[in-house]
């Protein structure tokens, strides 16, 4: 991955990638094909076009060696530049770990900013939770600061998402729903596999990784800060945002809760998106069974899809939550067809 240099983005002109593609259309294609200087020109203004910088969010100390920087919005608007999940990290005597590291380069560089004043130590490594790109767009900032051989580390179907279909689709949708503030944002991908049940040690804080299937996606990395009790879980749980589960599995999420509690015990459950919880499991949990079990009973009952959604509705353990959840309105037909859908695929 090659960056451009601060020196010539500095002398670059402040020209828009809209301003360049309407003068483009402006001349029309036929001209700039006669023009191959005009679009060697277009090539390079795209490669160091940049939205604004992200306005800083004070970090939020969560134990002894995690800080988390919070994100008040669930989803990307051009108002938040793209700012919806979660970006924690871990000082270590080594160096700092950060666990998920944000949607854009933007927003990478604002948690750098971040964590310089929280301590002078350098990252010393990346974490990518899953393949989603709000988890690790910001992968462009951290490599831009501490280069190319800085270790990022993910699951192996994480890595090979985001290498893939996954990677270029994430960063031209952050684009698309933030009307550029992400703009500039390259792909970088994990460059260091882990498995579950290893151990990771640096300096003092040794860190378990744990994966127990198909659950919020296929490749769901959760990272277990041992000395602190602290789970960092991705999206396979969320404090007050509907999921995203197109990519995911009802019935394997509640074998992730089960499987994950058994291995570590009590924590502080830092979630992607919302704050942190020691009953976060049970919350959310609870939230899904109501979504998952209607479903799973109009199956059996012979119901259609219309009536599941009804008893989804009328669930208490969806109808508490349907007034303050973030994207219950826009979401929950969708998330009801979903478990709909895989509830036949169990029943039969």
């Amino acid at each position: 991955m090659t960056y451009l240099p601060k020196s010539a983005a500095a002398r670059a002109p402040l020209i828009s990638r809209r301003a360049l593609l309407g003068a483009g259309l402006a001349l029309g294609t036929g001209t700039l094909a006669l023009w191959p200087e005009a679009r060697s020109f277009a090539v390079q203004v795209g490669d160091f076009i940049e939205g604004g910088p992200v306005p800083d969010i004070a970090p939020k100390q969560m134990s002894d060696h995690i800080w988390t920087i919070f994100a008040a919005d669930g989803f990307p608007t051009p108002e938040n530049k793209g700012m919806m999940s979660n970006v924690t990290f871990v000082v270590t005597s080594a160096g700092v770990v950060v666990l998920d590291s944000g949607s854009s380069l933007q927003i990478g560089q604002m948690a750098l900013r971040m964590i310089k004043k929280v301590t002078p130590k350098p990252v010393v490594a990346v974490f990518n939770t899953h393949y989603h790109g709000d988890h690790w767009l910001g992968n462009h900032a951290f490599a831009q600061a501490y280069g190319d051989k800085l270790p990022i580390y993910a699951l192996a179907g994480t890595a090979e998402q985001i290498k893939g279909y996954e990677g270029s689709t994430w960063r031209s949708l952050m684009e698309r729903w933030t009307n550029q503030a992400t703009a500039g944002t390259q792909i970088v991908p994990p460059n260091q596999l882990v498995t579950h049940g290893q151990t990771l040690q640096f300096g003092d804080i040794t860190l378990n990784m744990h994966f127990y299937g198909k659950a919020h996606t296929p490749s769901d990395l959760c990272v277990q800060v041992v000395q602190d009790k602290v789970t960092a879980v991705g999206d396979i749980v969320m404090a007050n945002r509907i999921a995203n589960i197109d990519d995911g599995s009802y019935p394997g999420t509640f074998k992730y809760y089960k499987a994950l509690a058994a291995a570590a015990g009590d924590q502080l459950w830092l979630p992607g998106h919302g704050e942190a919880r020691h009953d976060l499991l049970e919350t959310y949990g609870r939230f899904l069974s109501g979504i998952w079990e209607p479903c799973l009973k109009a199956i059996e009952e012979g119901k259609t899809e219309a009536e599941a959604k009804v008893m989804v509705l009328t669930d208490p353990r969806v109808a508490s939550r349907a007034k303050t959840m973030q994207g219950f309105d826009a979401n929950i037909g969708k998330y009801t067809s979903l478990a709909y859908l895989e509830a036949e695929k169990v029943a039969f």
